[in-house]
């Protein structure tokens, strides 16, 4: 569930100072088969591509993937930004038949699920 992702990956960039965004590559089974940071940015952004999340998904025979990155401002609202990013991703994914499961912004003052919330 997003909570159990949300606190393991929490732990690995919730005092990162720069903004990074982190992509874990799931098996049928939603097992981790592998996690890869995919881009580092600054203190407000970043830059993550579709085509190099799809292209690593494929590599890693992933059939879901799960979105992650950090907010250094402890902000846990996405931005207009994040939002299409993920639609983005989310389309994009599904021509593999690759699931999004859920798109999280991890900081010091908790995570957002944008499944939970209903945005995915």
């Amino acid at each position: 569930n997003s909570a159990d992702i949300a606190q393991y990956l929490k732990a690995k960039l919730e005092f990162m100072e720069r903004e990074v965004f982190v992509v874990v590559f799931l098996n049928r089974a939603n097992k981790i088969i592998h996690q890869e940071i995919i881009s580092q940015g600054g203190l407000t952004g970043t830059v993550a591509d579709p085509r190099i999340i799809l292209k690593r998904a494929l590599a890693h025979n992933a059939t879901s993937l799960i979105l992650c990155h950090n907010h250094p401002s402890g902000n846990l609202l996405p931005s207009k930004a994040d939002e299409l990013l993920t639609k983005k991703i989310e389309q994009a994914a599904l021509l593999f038949d690759i699931q999004l499961i859920d798109h999280l912004i991890v900081s010091s003052e908790g995570y957002y699920s944008f499944a939970d919330e209903g945005l995915i």
